[in-house]
Parts: C-alpha cells; sequence; structure tokens
C-alpha cells in the first residue's frame, strides 16, 4: 500500500491521481498508524517550510515517516517534501526539519534577470543513476514551483540536478529514500514513469 501523507499542505489529489494513471492504489492519510502499516510512504509539500514542520508535529506524523525511512520503506519526497528531510531552513528565520539528510535548505540567490519563485519546465541532468530515473526520455523535463532550493553536506546523495542560472539539486537519493524538487504529478511523461519505478520498488 503507498500512503501519501496528509499533512494539511500538499496537493494531494493530483499525487494520488499520478499513481493511478500509472495502475497503482494510493492511499491518502493523516493518521500516524496509517503511515506505519504503509508499504510505501509519499511525503509531499506546497507551502512554507516553518507551517509544515507545525503541522507535521501536531498531527504526530513526524516519528512515523522517521520509522518508515529507517526501516528502508521506499520513501518519495515531492517539492516541500525534499525539502523537510533536512537539518534547517531559512524561510523566515531558521527552523528546525525533519533533520533525516543533513544540509539545509536555502533562498535562490540570483541575478535579477532571474524570476523566484523559478516556476516552469526545466531539464533534469542525472548525476547518479537511480532506480527512480530508469526509462526516462534521454533529456528529461519536469515542473518546478519553488522559491527555495536544498543545499546537501553529502554529495553523495545527489542523484540530479537542474540549471537555473547555476546548478541546484533537483533530486536526491539514500538507499530507499528518494526526494524531487520538481512535482512528478505535474510532469507528464516523463513525471509518470518516474511514480511508476517508485511504486515498482
Amino acid at each position: 500500500m503507498i500512503v501519501i501523507v496528509d499533512y494539511g499542505m500538499g496537493n494531494l489529489r493530483s499525487v494520488q491521481k499520478g499513481f493511478e494513471k500509472v495502475g497503482h492504489a494510493a492511499e491518502i492519510s493523516s493518521d500516524p498508524a496509517v503511515v506505519r502499516r504503509a508499504a510505501k510512504v509519499v511525503l509531499p509539500g506546497v507551502g512554507a517550510f516553518p507551517d509544515a514542520m507545525t503541522e507535521l508535529r501536531a498531527r504526530k506524523l513526524i516519528d512515523p515517516i522517521r520509522e518508515a525511512i529507517d526501516a528502508e520503506k521506499p520513501v518519495l519526497g515531492i517539492c516541500l517534501g525534499l525539502q523537510l528531510l533536512f537539518e534547517t531552513g531559512t524561510e523566515g528565520g531558521r527552523y528546525e526539519g525533519l533533520g533525516i539528510l543533513r544540509g539545509e535548505v536555502v533562498k535562490f540567490d540570483l541575478p535579477h534577470e532571474f524570476k523566484v519563485p523559478h516556476m516552469g519546465w526545466n531539464r533534469l541532468n542525472i548525476v547518479r543513476p537511480s532506480p527512480l530515473t530508469a526509462g526516462l526520455s534521454a533529456e528529461p523535463f519536469f515542473y518546478f514551483v519553488h522559491s527555495y532550493h536544498v543545499v546537501p553536506q553529502d554529495e553523495e546523495i545527489v542523484a540530479a540536478t537542474c540549471d537555473y542560472h547555476r546548478p541546484f539539486v533537483a533530486l536526491v537519493r539514500r538507499r530507499n529514500l528518494f526526494a524531487g524538487q520538481f512535482h512528478p504529478e505535474k510532469s507528464q511523461h516523463d513525471g509518470l514513469q518516474l511514480l511508476r519505478n517508485f511504486a515498482a520498488l
């Protein structure tokens, strides 16, 4: 069973529909017991880092997410769900994240001609092939909407980057933990292939 974690900040139904399109059912739940029973966990998210951490704490979802990762169940973070995995977020101050991956989340610091948020289609540069990127097109494009990006301390977890004036981390992997800054559910063929790959793990 794939469970999409509902902490009140994500386009949950579109992620669920993405899995349905590739032939896999996914349940949306804010119940910690349901997340604990999941075979695979998806942590989506849209919005502000500190608000998301507040909601995860209030709904007692932090421990079930950590337990799934520690048990090496397949776990997929999407957009804000990627950022929350890191130690520190810097949106409106400095806030503690889940601390599963070392590093921080910082705002784009770009010349004025580059708009922030970074919004739209961008090509994924595969740094380290992984099960999630199998079968993607030769030049895969994914859809992004974000003002912040992750800066991992461990370069070995970087699976793909994108270029927006300079390279930024677009996909990370540590064993069965995967997380992307993009929205696969909005990324047409390649996005659906990535979801299919995750469901098949």
